[in-house]
C-alpha cells in the first residue's frame, strides 16, 4: 500500500517540502506546506482511503518506518503506519544509472532491504547499512559464474539470518545510507542525505527496518 501511494506521488508531480530538521535541500519543486498537502491529499490508497502527510510528527512517534528511496527523484521517503512523515533530498553514486552489478561500479543497487548495521561515528557523520547484495543480486552473480558456490551460499543464509551478508565479494557491498550532503552524486554507491536529515533518520530507523530503493 505505501509503495503504491510513493509510485502516486510521483507520477502526479505533487510539489513536497522538508518537515523539521533538514539541513535545507528543498525539492526543485518548490511550494508551500499548504499546497503540497492539498495535492497529495488528492491521491488514494486504494481509492477509499485518504493519502495523509504529516512531516511534523515528532521523530518518537515515528514507531513502524519504511524507507523508500527513489533514485531518479533523488528522494527518501520514509512511510509511517500508512502515513509519509518525511521527505529528504539525496545524493547517489557517481554512476547512478541502473542497478549494482558488482565491486566498484558506482552504482546504487536497488531492490529491497532491511538495515543490518548502525554507525554512529560513520566516516560521514552517522550511517545506516543496507543488506546489500540481496538474493537476486546473488542469484545472477551465481548463474553469471561470479560467485562460488560457498559465496551464494553465505549471502543466503546471511539474509535469512536478517544479518549482514558477505561484503568481500565480486558483487561489493558496504552501502549505506549516511551524511555528507545531497548536493549531487558523489558517492561509491551509497546514499547521501544531509548531516541534519540523516540525524533524524538515524533517530528513526533500527536494524531491520525496510528499505526499498526504486530505479
Amino acid at each position: 500500500m505505501a509503495a503504491a501511494f510513493l509510485l502516486g506521488l510521483l507520477l502526479s508531480g505533487a510539489c513536497t517540502v522538508q518537515g523539521p530538521g533538514s539541513g535545507g535541500g528543498i525539492s526543485k519543486h518548490e511550494g508551500s506546506r499548504e499546497s503540497s498537502a492539498n495535492e497529495v491529499a488528492r491521491l488514494r490508497f486504494d481509492e477509499l482511503k485518504p493519502v495523509r502527510i504529516d512531516y511534523l510528527r515528532p521523530t518518537e512517534e515515528i514507531l513502524n518506518p519504511e524507507v523508500f528511496v527513489y533514485k531518479d527523484k533523488r528522494r527518501l521517503y520514509v512511510m509511517d503506519r500508512g502515513v509519509l512523515v518525511r521527505n529528504y533530498p539525496i545524493g547517489l553514486g557517481k554512476n547512478p544509472k541502473g542497478d549494482k552489478m558488482g565491486e566498484g561500479d558506482g552504482r546504487t543497487p536497488e531492490g529491497t532491504f532491511y538495515i543490518c548495521v548502525k554507525n554512529p561515528r560513520s566516516k560521514f557523520y552517522k550511517s545506516l547499512a543496507l543488506s546489500y547484495p540481496t538474493k537476486k543480486h546473488a542469484e545472477q552473480a551465481f548463474m553469471a559464474g561470479l560467485l562460488s558456490p560457498v559465496q551464494y551460499r553465505d549471502i543466503i543464509l546471511a539474509l535469512e539470518r536478517k544479518v549482514q551478508p558477505p561484503w568481500d565479494t565480486p558483487l561489493g557491498g558496504e552501502i549505506f545510507i549516511h551524511g555528507g550532503g545531497a548536493h549531487g552524486d558523489w558517492t561509491d554507491g551509497c546514499i547521501a542525505l544531509y548531516n541534519s536529515d540523516m540525524n533524524e533518520l538515524y533517530t528513526m530507523a533500527d536494524v531491520g527496518t525496510p528499505v526499498t530503493v526504486r530505479p
